[in-house]
């Protein structure tokens, strides 16, 4: 029969800890330090002039670490809202960047290739959450990365970590560098070009949309330029040569539900609006028919922003659109640049002040 003592279940006076505290180190001053860790080694912190017990410097590589001890682990990220430093407010996204690791990728042949993927994940954090525990967004990639693909890769660790973190809002991203190999336009040589390309899937308020982003580089060659020269050949017999650019196309576009848009379609879509695509292996003659093509497609940014949308309207495949082109001009010392934009997704009144930098093609 158990036998409850009433004065074992009340709460006791400061005296009577102070007191029992007072023998407790009385004791812990004369005990071993074995003696003090067998009863509890943070007795050792009551002891004057001791502030803390030696502490062990060897690696304990045999230590096992068990249910009870991960319990007890501090967990700040989750702690109450009474941690929260500054203003208690809802913060839209936080999460990892330049998280990487391989990923598959189907391609428009029925084939399969693996990249080195570099991941983009967050979640938005409601005002009375402290943090977010971020290793669980890449927990979530690594149990899908080996057996899903692309878009299902990001579908799937979405649905994993929203649950587990318990947010509204969620957006994945994950770029990577997608080779195809490209003809030549006259020696019948070939190369691969290489496209820098983003997947991206944005989950607010259980609405999804999935976009892709496509990094296209090409020649501008200027139609002003291009005239000047001409009339200087023809009217004075003087040699001159328009000025042209390499240029970079920004285009992200907005997949409908239900459809499938291979990397290699936004390719070709970029390539027959703007058809003066830098070029991967070059012999004599290739770099004459380049000459060619550019003289017969010469091209102001404006053109380039409204050839690119002509060709991305006339996709029943695309939904909302946005073009950031960017000529690095040749003549001047500054860049010439648009952006256009097709519906409210990609709509905004303000631009990163460093969003036209992070479109210089280094090669």
């Amino acid at each position: 029969m158990n036998i409850h003592t009433p004065e074992l279940d009340r709460q006791p006076s400061r005296e009577e800890a102070e007191a029992a505290l007072a023998v407790l180190r009385r004791w812990a001053g004369k005990a071993s330090d074995a003696e003090i860790a067998g009863l509890d080694s943070s007795v050792a912190y009551l002891i004057p002039g001791e502030g803390y017990p030696a502490l062990s410097r060897a690696y304990p590589a045999d230590f096992v670490v068990d249910e009870a001890y991960k319990d007890s682990l501090p967990d700040l990220q989750n702690g109450p809202a009474s941690l929260i430093r500054g203003e208690k407010a809802l913060i839209q996204h936080v999460g990892i960047s330049n998280f990487r690791l391989p990923i598959r990728y189907r391609t428009r042949d029925n084939g399969e290739i693996t990249l080195e993927t570099s991941v983009t994940g967050t979640v938005s954090l409601e005002a009375e959450k402290k943090g977010i525990n971020m290793s669980r967004i890449m927990r979530s990639f690594y149990a899908h990365a080996e057996r899903d693909f692309s878009f299902a890769v990001i579908e799937h660790a979405l649905e994993d970590y929203k649950r587990d973190l318990e947010s509204f809002d969620a957006r994945i991203q994950m770029r990577f560098s997608f080779p195809v190999k490209v003809g030549s336009l006259r020696s019948g040589l070939s190369g691969w070009q290489y496209y820098d390309i983003a997947l991206e899937l944005v989950d607010v308020a259980g609405v999804r949309k999935k976009i892709m982003h496509l990094d296209f580089v090409y020649s501008s060659t200027c139609p002003c330029s291009l005239e000047l020269s001409e009339h200087a050949r023809r009217t004075r017999g003087q040699l001159a040569t328009p000025h042209s650019q390499r240029s970079v196309a920004r285009i992200s576009v907005e997949v409908k539900p239900g459809t499938r848009l291979w990397f290699e379609d936004l390719i070709d879509l970029a390539r027959e609006a703007v058809p003066t695509e830098t070029q991967v292996m070059v012999k004599r003659e290739d770099e004459q028919a380049f000459a060619e093509l550019n003289a017969a497609n010469p091209i102001f940014v404006e053109d380039a922003a409204r050839s690119f949308c002509q060709a991305l309207k006339g996709d029943g495949r695309i939904g909302d659109f946005r073009i950031v082109a960017s000529h690095q001009e040749s003549l001047h010392s500054h860049d010439a640049v648009s952006v256009l934009t097709e519906g409210p997704t990609f709509a905004q009144d303000s631009l990163d002040p460093r969003l036209f930098q992070t479109l210089y093609h280094v090669g």
